[in-house]
């Protein structure tokens, strides 16, 4: 009889927490938007094209122990242009007070393959250098605001190929002091 009484109390105790699990309403989401609901971003050309630098820029290995430093010749450049738009949603519970600015934009070059991060190895690095050659502008005045903004990037990787993953990445500021980045991926194709 004990035993009985004891499946009958589980079983009750089971059923009891699965209807409250079902009635339960899910947590509502927070509704501070992120960077991706209000900010969209495209790359023209997709992918973006490396070709061999003729222009001779170079870049510098630091060889150390009293051994003259290298200067080689970038052997790969690529330019692509970047469209950012921050949509109607920015204006979303005012978020964001206009105008925005784009406060900064950086470059990272990293070895690919397939579109596939392939870090090198042995100690060897990738070198890059960059440019924003030209901008539409640095603010964003209102809502549905474009920017476009052309970069140049010089680069060598260690398996002497042309195909790399660049990240750009943006930094914007409201009127507010609202900061906020955005990380946009450019695949250079092989």
């Amino acid at each position: 009889m004990r035993r009985g009484l004891r499946l009958r109390s589980l079983l009750l105790f089971v059923s009891l927490a699965a209807g409250a699990g079902a009635c339960q309403s899910p947590t509502d989401p927070d509704d501070t938007p992120t960077v991706d609901d209000f900010l969209a971003a495209t790359i023209t050309p997709s992918p973006a094209t490396g070709n061999q630098s003729t222009d001779g820029r170079t870049y510098r290995v630091v060889r150390g122990n009293n051994q003259p430093d290298d200067i080689l010749a970038y052997d790969w450049k690529t330019s692509f242009t970047a469209s950012v738009t921050l949509n109607d949603k920015a204006d979303d519970d005012d978020y964001l007070t206009f105008p925005v600015d784009l406060t900064s934009a950086t470059v990272t070059v990293k070895q690919a393959s397939g579109g596939i991060v392939t870090p090198p190895t042995g100690g060897n690095t990738e070198h890059s250098d960059y440019v924003v050659s030209n901008t539409s502008s640095n603010r964003f005045a209102t809502v549905n605001s474009t920017n476009t903004l052309t970069f140049d990037v010089w680069y060598d990787v260690p398996s002497l190929r042309r195909e790399a993953l660049i990240t750009v990445q943006l930094t914007f500021k409201d009127t507010d002091g609202v900061s906020f980045s955005k990380s946009i991926d450019v695949l250079v194709s092989p």
